[in-house]
């Protein structure tokens, strides 16, 4: 797959990304978020430098990150131990079953 250069603008700086064909709109969306990001921290703390800001926005963006995959581990453990009730339940009913039949 080839890539297209995608302009983004983060605190009025414009960038020139390379992006797999297809996939433009979700960087320019993701580049949205991290200027939200960016905005609001400077908004907060004027005496940070560019530095400093895009690694606390860097670090807010990662701990949404993991927050978001740890709700997704629970998810997955509670989906798997609903999976194993439902396959408990089925062989239980099957067994039940075939002594009836018998």
């Amino acid at each position: 797959m080839s890539n297209s250069a995608v302009d983004i603008t983060l605190l009025g700086r414009t960038y020139s990304i390379g992006c797999p064909k297809g996939r433009e709109d979700a960087l320019r969306t993701v580049a949205r978020e991290v200027e939200n990001q960016l905005t609001t921290l400077k908004s907060r703390t004027n005496n940070l430098s560019r530095e400093e800001l895009a690694i606390m926005a860097a670090l807010n963006i990662g701990n949404e990150l993991f927050e978001e995959k740890q709700k997704n581990k629970q998810y997955m453990a509670q989906m798997d131990e609903r999976i194993s009730l439902l396959q408990s339940t089925l062989e239980t009913s099957l067994v039940e079953r075939s002594r009836k039949d018998d």
